[in-house]
């Protein structure tokens, strides 16, 4: 077990005790194999130059440059200091700032002439790129022989430039490798012999060596394909070795029944199904006829119909005598939800009632905020069997609610569940239950192979007729604040044509508290370094601002989470019935609001959200036979980030493209990243969107080697890494899946 251990040796004792902190509490490098995992992130070579020309807004960057000139300048009628350093590198000039007292030791040391390191975050002000405060490292000393040996150290080296944080520094983190890179002997190799050798691979403590401290770019490339594979097999082993876990469970098949409620249902059905719906269908009931449980991921663009197949599945589960229940990240949804379910099935979802369709069942709503009384009845109707559908929230899972026979359990929007949750659904069956996973946000094929993994993935791509185009403009308020008057009047005129209004806003803004902590960090913010900073905008205020302003005269409400769900809930019914002109809202309404007189949405600070959340929210306009217009208002600058982020939304409708865009953009976290699992990522090396082949012929390879030892006896080492990459936090996060 030696080998392990020095992998597994806390920094602290090989670092000291105020860097191992740093690397721990910014980093999340804890021992000394998390530091050798720790890839640089590029390299750096002796006379060629980062381009200034191309550095990137608002990252952290390093970069080589000489020194063209300094000057400190005094403002606050001679109370402040500060020292301007311009940066060159035959491409481009970048300003550095240093303010105050820190303006003494680099104007000593950076004089004209002189070349070093520096590292900073990018920032504009006043119009100009620079880095405010940024750490450097001087690559030519002031003495001549300590000049020539500084030089000679770096000459000719590749030198690695690591990801790395404002308090550690990238060549700090280069000097902290050093102390621990004799370890990388004790790596333990997850590889089968026959597989590393067949595919011809450098042995792993090589390929670290090389990867920290290569000689040539040969060597990089060679470590980075040998990382890489690693980090697609152990990943896909432990997804091959969860499906083959659940081929092993029992579950009771659900065959579909004649003349039953999904044939009733069918017959009432007002058009017919999408080839794709009748495809997918197809697929979940062979999965609901076998006897281990189905788990099976159900991707389709918002409005591509996937509430329908999945309705359909629940009946046919409750034709062969089980239930099935619906969970649905929050309450307006789950209301949603059991509104348009009850409404699809008509005199269906009113088994036993009068009125009531023979072949009927009760489908009932189980939500936190509801009544005792309510609550005690569809508690009632669950556990005798009465309630054959059942939908909620996480109140579904509470220890209370027990089921007749739970057959089925379809989950909305999987990414705000934990895997506690799923598994405590799962619990309630008298066998594991079948499993459903729905999502609107489109997922390459990649993504599914490694964050979806343990799930057969189906995926609806035709959107059913009727559905209207939908135009997505940028509009850049601060450099053009006439395009922002212009866009208020274009929600005026959609609604003097009988339509409706979205504006959505990253916050709520009623909280006192948060709105002075905010206001004191702004407050703090906004010196003379960074004067652009501001809170995101809040729904409270801009409903003010427009009722009082561009949209006087129309009807303007509020819709956010705080509020209570009856609020919420008539809110949502009067903007339905056509009586709220303009909602503004924060990103409740991003799943599954369905009202398709709303023609426009405005989105506030639209740089604010993530891609696939902004093509969410996008879905919920054009949803009838007028054209969708989408306004995407931001203030981040032309060359940002954020603002290509935009134009890649406005220029495309097609949601596996953004999908592709939000993962490409994302790439330092990648998709196993802190994003979406809230641990750190075990994919250090491989980009999901880049590696296709490899994370395919990986997943082979695993498949294989699962199917020959389930439990990997034959393979120790394997054991072992997979051991330690599934710790805790991992296991659950794939868990969730």
């Amino acid at each position: 077990m030696d080998r392990v251990s020095s992998f597994d040796e806390p920094l602290k004792k090989l670092l000291g005790g105020a860097t191992a902190k740093v690397m721990a509490e910014h980093l999340d490098l804890h021992t000394v194999g998390d530091l050798l995992h720790h890839y640089p992130r590029r390299y750096e070579e002796r006379g060629k130059l980062t381009a200034l020309a191309d550095l990137p807004l608002d990252e952290h960057v390093t970069v080589v440059a000489q020194v063209a000139d300094a000057r400190i300048l005094m403002f606050n009628n001679g109370r402040g200091k500060r020292l301007e350093v311009t940066l060159t590198d035959g491409s481009g000039r970048l300003q550095l700032v240093f303010f105050g007292h820190g303006v003494h030791k680099p104007h000593k040391e950076l004089l004209p002439g002189r070349q070093a390191m520096f590292a900073g975050k990018v920032s504009v002000f006043n119009r100009k790129m620079q880095l405010a405060h940024p750490t450097y490292q001087l690559l030519d000393a002031s003495e001549a022989d300590e000049a020539t040996e500084a030089v000679d150290a770096f000459a000719g080296r590749l030198l690695p430039i690591y990801p790395a944080c404002k308090q550690l520094d990238s060549w700090r983190i280069a000097k902290a490798v050093d102390a621990v890179l004799p370890s990388a002997q004790d790596a333990v190799d997850p590889l089968p012999a026959s597989l590393r050798e067949g595919r011809g691979f450098t042995p792993l403590p090589e390929a670290l060596l090389k990867v920290h401290r290569p000689q040539t770019k040969a060597d990089i490339e060679d470590a980075k394909a040998r990382l890489k594979w690693d980090e697609a097999f152990v990943l896909q082993v432990a997804l091959a070795r969860r499906r083959y876990a659940d081929t092993q469970l029992p579950a009771a098949a659900r065959r579909p029944v004649a003349d039953g409620l999904l044939d009733a249902f069918d017959a009432k059905l007002p058009f017919t199904l999408t080839e794709g719906q009748e495809k997918v269908s197809k697929e979940i009931f062979g999965d609901l006829a076998t006897e281990h449980p189905m788990h099976r991921l159900l991707q389709g663009e918002v409005g591509s119909g996937k509430t329908m197949v999945a309705l359909r599945a629940m009946l046919t589960v409750v034709d062969a005598g089980g239930q099935a229940a619906m969970l649905a990240p929050t309450e307006v949804l789950a209301q949603q939800h059991h509104r348009s379910i009850t409404e699809m099935m008509g005199e269906l979802a009113e088994g036993g009632m009068l009125g009531g369709s023979d072949h009927g069942t009760k489908v009932v709503l189980l939500t936190g905020s509801m009544g005792t009384a309510a609550r005690r009845q569809a508690l009632l109707d669950l556990v005798t069997g009465e309630a054959g559908i059942v939908i909620g929230t996480h109140a579904l899972i509470e220890d209370k609610v027990q089921f007749h026979d739970l057959g089925l359990v379809v989950v909305d929007e999987q990414h705000r569940f934990g895997v506690e949750q799923r598994d405590a659904l799962r619990s309630k069956g008298k066998q594991p239950p079948h499993l459903l996973v729905m999502t609107a946000t489109p997922i390459p094929r990649t993504v599914a192979m490694t964050v979806f993994g343990d799930l057969e993935t189906s995926v609806l791509d035709q959107l059913p007729a009727g559905r209207s185009p939908i135009a997505s403009h940028v509009v850049p308020a601060k450099d053009k604040p006439h395009f922002l008057a212009r866009a208020w009047e274009r929600v005026r005129e959609e609604v003097e044509n009988g339509h409706q209004a979205y504006v959505v806003c990253p916050r709520i803004g009623d909280d006192a508290e948060e709105a002075e902590g905010k206001k004191g960090k702004a407050k703090k913010k906004a010196t003379e370094e960074d004067p652009e900073k501001r809170p995101p905008l809040a729904v409270l205020e801009i409903a003010d601002e427009l009722r009082k302003g561009a949209l006087a005269g129309l009807t303007v409400e509020v819709l956010h989470g705080r509020m209570h769900p009856d609020e919420k809930d008539d809110v949502m019914r009067r903007f339905a019935a056509g009586d709220v002109d303009v909602l503004v809202a924060t990103t409740v309404i991003e799943v599954g609001v369905n009202v398709p007189n709303a023609t426009a949405m405005v989105i506030m600070d639209a740089d604010r959200f993530g891609v696939s959340q902004l093509h969410q929210l996008r879905g919920r306009v054009g949803r009838g036979s007028a054209p969708g217009l989408c306004l995407l208002v931001s203030e981040a600058h032309e060359a940002s980030p954020a603002r290509a982020r935009l134009s890649a939304v406005a220029a495309t409708l097609d949601g596996f493209e953004l999908s592709r865009i939000d993962l490409e953009q994302r790439r330092e976290g990648d998709v196993l990243g802190q994003a979406q699992s809230g641990v750190r990522s075990s994919l250090r090396m491989l980009t999901v969107i880049d590696d296709e082949e490899v994370i395919a012929a990986a997943r082979e390879e695993a498949v294989a080697i699962v199917a020959a030892d389930p439990e990997l006896e034959h393979l120790p080492e394997l054991r072992t890494v997979l051991a330690a990459l599934l710790d805790k936090d991992r296991e659950e996060y794939l868990d969730k899946g």
